[in-house]
């Protein structure tokens, strides 16, 4: 309030600063170094003088928080006082480590990097964290704080009254942090980086605040005392800034294993174990829209039967899903069309049976299933899959195709990259968009493990070469169609 009362200088700069609010000769060299911008009162981001010409002091040197400004009236204010409205301490970690064997492989590197680094007190390490949202990457952080046995403190994005906290604010708190924290055992936390790296609209040529302080933050990333794990959704970045991490980790949707063992522990009593395997169907299903799902139903299942429950919890499921712009969970009718199928009802030019017999001692493969629709060539990537005893990952090609340059490519080997991870089947459904003949298509990939389509003759031929086998699936005989209706009609009964 003192600020905003004060006249402005004839020209406010530090020099003006201090002449002006102090009128002190004998401290104006020491207040004059202070307020310079390579003091470390300046870079540690508590204060701030503006550039612009503005001529009210008060909006001329800012403070980093109107909490911090009370805080600092008080005689013993520890640092997390001080900070408290822009840094907050982390809860406890919900997950355990071994919740994260999926990425096991980054974490073996991830975890003995930041025990090294906080005993040698190291700079500039930053390690960048990606993926979806409600995979546990914010949890993936506090697990590693419990694990290293160091505390966890989060540059806020709200303030304590909720409001929301801008990110040139966001990145002054982190410079706040960095040095009040620089001798303790501590890790930083910095979640939805987008508030800083993209915060503002390219369409309309605005620059978010890391492209306007681009130099400042590449600095700031070699040189930061604290180990800070940052936090997105995705991976926009600009690669000068992506470079400068020490680790980039993807936290993925885990595996269909771990995503069952997930909903069997998250929804324990309340899910059958055959549902727990249906919801665990779904590549989309992330640990955060189970637990959220459960919690809900947790309050008020004493009123609902076990049926009801398991209702619920679904339903809730897949209105989260639809709103991501996902597929709901396969229905119970599906699982069972699929449960009844067999080889001998398919008319193919090979035998099926020794096919998937063969493909189940060599673990490898690449098939083409051709033939008209409907004649079961999905369903049999279904039924080896689990003659296989492993997670099928089906991906249609319309998941894959994109307009974009080079994205299409991006999509495919991702595909093959989670497959690899999942030690799955992959099924790359309705391939006739983009395995057409070199004459009509721009683009070309070479497909493996199985693809499906429904017309052979405008494939490309020299990727059609690269297939182990190409199956033809052509309409029923008589008597397979006849066997199938009776086995239906058992089903029925």
């Amino acid at each position: 309030h003192l600020l905003r009362d004060w006249a402005g200088c004839s020209t406010i700069t530090g020099h003006g600063l201090t002449k002006g609010a102090f009128g002190y000769p004998q401290i104006l060299p020491r207040s004059q170094n202070s307020l310079n911008a390579r003091s470390i009162l300046m870079q540690s981001g508590l204060v701030e003088i503006r550039s612009r010409n503005i001529a009210s002091l008060g909006c001329k040197l800012d403070v980093l928080s109107d909490r911090f400004a009370e805080a600092l009236y008080a005689s013993e204010a520890d640092p997390v006082m001080l900070l408290r409205d822009v840094v907050t301490q982390s809860a406890p970690a919900e997950l355990e480590f071994s919740d994260y064997e999926h990425i096991g492989a980054s974490l073996a590197i991830l975890r003995p990097y930041l025990e090294v680094a906080l005993r040698t007190k190291r700079k500039g390490v930053n390690i960048f964290l990606y993926g979806p949202s409600g995979t546990g990457k914010s949890q993936l952080a506090k697990v590693m704080a419990k694990v290293l046995n160091c505390e966890l403190f989060e540059i806020a994005s709200a303030d304590e009254q909720g409001d929301a906290v801008e990110g040139e604010q966001r990145l002054r708190a982190f410079c706040a942090a960095q040095c009040l924290f620089a001798r303790s055992k501590t890790l930083l936390l910095f979640d939805e980086i987008e508030d800083v790296f993209d915060d503002k609209s390219s369409v309309f040529g605005y620059k978010s605040t890391g492209q306007v302080r681009k130099g400042w933050i590449n600095r700031v990333l070699e040189e930061n005392p604290v180990p800070t794990l940052w936090i997105s959704n995705s991976l926009n970045l600009d690669s000068a800034f992506i470079r400068r991490f020490d680790l980039v980790l993807e936290v993925p949707v885990p595996p269909k294993k771990k995503r069952e063992q997930i909903v069997r522990e998250s929804a324990s009593k309340l899910l059958d174990a055959m549902s727990a395997a249906r919801f665990a169907e779904s590549e989309e299903l992330a640990p955060a829209v189970v637990s959220r799902a459960v919690s809900v139903v947790r309050c008020i299942h004493e009123g609902l039967e076990a049926a009801d429950a398991n209702n619920a919890i679904e339903l809730l499921i897949n209105n989260t899903l639809k709103a991501q712009g996902y597929s709901s969970i396969r229905s119970n009718q599906s699982r069972k069309v699929a449960g009844i199928y067999d080889p001998q009802f398919i008319h193919a030019d090979v035998d099926l049976a020794k096919l998937a017999a063969g493909l189940v001692q060599a673990r490898t493969g690449r098939l083409c299933l051709y033939g008209p629709p409907g004649t079961g060539k999905t369903a049999y990537g279904h039924w080896l899959a689990e003659q296989m005893d492993c997670p099928l990952l089906v991906k249609p090609a319309s998941e894959l195709i994109s307009k974009w340059v080079g994205e299409s490519e991006k999509n495919i080997a991702h595909a093959f990259r989670q497959a690899e991870q999942e030690e799955a089947l992959l099924l790359i459904d309705e391939n006739d968009s983009f395995l057409l003949d070199r004459v009509q298509a721009q683009h070309s990939w070479e497909i493996s493990i199985i693809a499906s389509t429904n017309f052979i003759k405008g494939i490309d031929w020299a990727a059609l070469r690269r297939f182990d086998l190409k199956v033809r699936f052509d309409f029923m005989k008589t008597q397979q169609a006849w066997a199938l209706f009776c086995r239906y009609c058992q089903e029925l009964a």
